[in-house]
């Protein structure tokens, strides 16, 4: 059964997001507000997918992606960015550090949930 890390300081978006995980079948979905609070969630359960927003408050999701590929116990993780901007540069950034994959809100729950199917073959 895998699990699913969602990354999303917005409440709304994070429900979003997570329902939208359950129409990935058998998978636990768990919640983090910014990369610290999934930092901890890293170290305490084993996660097969990380979703992560970029603009976060306390630590943001660049910084969480280059964290998670410097972790030998989580540097095969997959990492789907989603953020707001269709900023070519951040979108650039977060590949360059080692993101998997990349979604612009708002996001299509369709296209989400498939690309989170196909990491998780």
């Amino acid at each position: 059964m895998p699990n699913i890390l969602v990354v999303e300081d917005s409440p709304t978006m994070r429900q979003l997001i997570t329902f939208a995980m359950k129409r990935v079948p058998a998978c636990r979905v768990f919640e983090a507000t910014d990369g610290v609070d999934a930092l901890k969630k890293l170290s305490s359960e084993k996660m097969d997918l990380i979703l992560a927003d970029i603009n976060m408050p306390v630590m943001d999701g660049i910084k969480l992606v280059s964290l998670v590929r410097g972790n030998p116990a989580f540097k095969d993780v997959p990492i789907i960015m989603i953020t707001t901007e269709g900023a070519e540069e951040d979108k650039k950034r977060a590949l360059s550090i080692g993101a998997n994959a990349y979604l612009t809100k708002p996001i299509q729950t369709q296209q989400l949930v498939k690309l989170v199917g196909e990491f998780l073959k």
